[in-house]
């Protein structure tokens, strides 16, 4: 831990506090990607540092590879680990410019006519992979076909990259084919999964429509109640169904969708639904200081790096809603 008093160093929260066990538990555990943005959010660090450990995993495509995103290993760009890189460079403030016009020439590469993206694509083969990440078997649609509604392209993969451009007001030609696509994937909504209405919301919270995107947020936030995605008492788990294809326990709460209260999904909650869930998150720090992976553990290196972003995750929503100051 940092020491008190040495002034190139940067100041260590309370002891004991959640901060205090959080960044233990980075410096035991973390790769150097997740510490250096620990540092940056919670310990006065530079974004220099971010951006210099996640080129580590930027290959010659203009994507990224090499298990950035933990539950897709090998070296092959892939679009999930994309969306990965564009949330790290949003972090720190440098989402814009001639490293993010090289991500969106990959994207457009790997896009369906439409702009949809695919979350993986063919060429992970022969390396390992979690089972529940959805891999494309034949190459993208010809750019006269139809790309809606193709197998190829998810608003799950689609939605948070377009949220983050439009969030850090990117504007490419592959952008406007790519927004169409998530909007009329939200349209089509009907029975749907927890991390397809995260993917809803990344990209309605930030969308420049302003009055329709409010719109379709509530026209979800219904759909999310009435098909109980959402585990609103959390002494109560047995009440709400875990969503098919997830792993038994892989429950999602208020917090999960409404990750700061500027979020268009804060209003599908009551005050005491939201307070139950954030009271949920901050019981969640294990003994190491870390937060818990929910989702199915497949492999231990995956499970080990996963726990950093999803630590980072957990205490900057808390953050969010006021629970610390750090």
């Amino acid at each position: 831990m940092a020491e008190s008093g040495a002034s190139s160093l940067p100041p260590t929260p309370p002891a004991h506090s959640p901060l205090f066990r959080a960044e233990r538990f980075m410096w035991l555990t973390a790769r150097v990607l997740e510490q250096r943005l620990f540092a940056y959010h919670f310990l006065n660090g530079g974004p220099d540092p971010v951006e210099t450990a996640l080129d580590a995993y930027r290959n010659e495509d203009g994507g990224y590879g090499h298990a950035l995103d933990p539950d897709l290993r090998g070296p092959v760009s892939q679009p999930l680990h994309a969306g990965h890189a564009l949330r790290v460079l949003d972090a720190i403030g440098r989402c814009g410019g001639q490293r993010v016009e090289r991500v969106c020439r990959y994207l457009t590469a790997v896009s369906t006519a439409d702009g949809a993206l695919p979350a993986v694509l063919p060429g992970r083969r022969g390396y390992p992979a979690a089972p529940f990440v959805p891999v494309v078997d034949d190459p993208p649609p010809a750019a006269h076909t139809l790309g809606r509604g193709h197998p190829h392209g998810s608003l799950l993969a689609t939605g948070p990259v377009v949220g983050l451009l439009h969030r850090n007001e990117v504007w490419h030609a592959w952008l406007f084919r790519a927004t169409d696509f998530c909007w009329q994937a939200i349209d089509d909504l009907e029975k749907s999964h927890p991390c397809e209405i995260e993917a809803a919301v990344a990209f309605l919270d930030t969308v420049p429509d302003r009055s329709r995107a409010e719109a379709a947020a509530d026209r979800l936030g219904r759909l999310v109640r009435e098909q109980r995605l959402a585990a609103l008492d959390p002494e109560r788990l047995g009440a709400y169904p875990v969503a098919p294809g997830y792993a038994p326990g892989e429950h999602h709460f208020p917090h999960d969708f409404a990750k700061s209260p500027d979020s268009l999904a804060r209003t599908w909650f009551t005050d005491e639904e939201m307070t139950r869930s954030l009271d949920f998150l901050a019981a969640g720090q294990q003994a190491d200081g870390g937060w818990p992976v929910r989702r199915e553990q497949w492999a231990p290196a995956a499970a080990l790096e996963a726990r950093p972003r999803v630590t980072i995750e957990a205490l900057h929503t808390l953050r969010a809603y006021g629970r610390f100051v750090g």
